[in-house]
């Protein structure tokens, strides 16, 4: 009997608190995201199962040191690995011939990184330091790997609770970011048939992986660790001589990436650190965040109209695809677009500020490096 009432008191039973309970349900919802409506599941899934881990008392899994979580969270995520890898495989899967073929289209997936300093600014005004800000204005530009980086290097106490609420607002591109496109858009704007893209050769899709790099790390060298990992994987996509590397890139490497991203960022979610009122304000300034960005990309295409000949105009709803929710933003304004006219495709036109996208919300972390780090 003795032995048995030992074995209890070194169980975890006993140390499980109402707010590890909260926390296992919302574990719970994430479940359901991923598996029932299939919300980001590769993220979702292990991030998930992350904080219910993180929440079961006596694992030792985050211990300093000594924790197998912990050592996966700060060789691959605090020591910048993980996040880079990921962008790697990003590249490999990019294809930058919408932006070639229609260059205009990089000032949508620039102007829709309006809600990051917008939200930077208000979440300092609100009271967070200016590192917090940043972690928190990022997440408007729906990337999570990228406030996964930021995170970790300006304030790693909120990375859970950033990273949770970017991957969470990616989801739900389908559901948030319509109502905003329809809201700023007439329907004679949204049936607007743009002109078909030229074809773009090999040798510019080679070329520009070579020349972005160079421009966008001499202006922003902050930006280098993700900017060359995301346009390397591009060089393996276009120069098709090294087929393995860049399978490797887009399959096993990014989902080995994947896994190891995702379990740890979770576990940073314990009660303690996220059941607290301003976890709760960082994703409303997230939901706003990506909201304005999404209203700034539209608003701008907009303004772009009023200097374009009839001919060259942009259908508004496509400046909604500058966050950098690949491919999933570009499918929505298509999904809105074919609602108002079935023979509109807008698909390969909205792939351009989305991949943009991508691009400057890579800056937009650079920046905030360099003035904050």
């Amino acid at each position: 009997m003795n032995n048995l009432f030992e074995l209890i008191n070194m169980s975890g039973f006993l140390y499980l608190t109402p707010q590890m309970l909260v926390m296992w349900a919302i574990a719970g919802i994430l479940f359901y995201l991923a598996i029932v409506k299939e919300f980001e599941p590769l993220l979702l899934l292990p991030i998930g199962f992350g904080i219910l881990l993180a929440n079961l008392p006596l694992t030792g899994l985050m211990e300093q040191g000594e924790g197998l979580i912990w050592k996966f969270y700060h060789y691959g995520i605090q020591w910048e690995i993980i996040p880079p890898l990921i962008f790697l495989g990003v590249g490999a899967m990019t294809d930058f011939g919408p932006v070639l073929a229609n260059p205009k289209l990089l000032f949508l997936g620039a102007g829709a990184q309006v809600g990051v300093y917008i939200t930077f600014f208000s979440a300092y005004l609100f009271g967070f330091d200016l590192t917090e800000a940043a972690v928190i204005g990022i997440i408007g530009g729906a990337d999570g790997p990228t406030t996964i980086y930021l995170g970790a290097k300006l304030a790693p106490h909120m990375l859970g609770s950033c990273a949770v609420a970017a991957y969470s607002y990616m989801a739900m591109v389908p559901i948030v970011q319509p109502p905003v496109m329809k809201l700023l858009t007439t329907k004679r704007e949204r049936v607007i048939r743009m002109k078909t893209q030229r074809k773009v050769g090999r040798l510019e899709k080679i070329l520009f992986p070579f020349l972005a790099s160079v421009v966008i790390i001499l202006l922003i060298p902050a930006s280098a660790p993700l900017m060359a990992m995301f346009m390397l994987g591009n060089i393996f996509r276009e120069s098709k001589v090294v087929e393995r590397l860049n399978n490797a890139a887009q399959n096993e490497l990014m989902n080995i990436a994947t896994i190891f991203l995702g379990l740890p960022v979770g576990m940073t979610m314990n009660a303690e650190q996220f059941l607290r009122p301003d976890v709760i304000f960082i994703f409303v300034l997230g939901l706003a965040a990506f909201m304005v960005s999404t209203a700034s990309g539209v608003l701008i295409a907009k303004f772009m109209n009023l200097f374009l000949s009839k001919e060259k105009k942009i259908n508004p709803l496509v400046g909604a695809a500058g966050v950098s929710a690949v491919p999933m933003a570009a499918r929505v304004v298509h999904a809105v677009g074919a609602k108002e006219d079935k023979k509109n495709y807008l698909l390969m036109h909205a792939m351009g500020p989305n991949v943009a996208g991508v691009i400057g919300t890579v800056v937009a972390a650079g920046i905030f490096l360099t003035l904050l780090q």
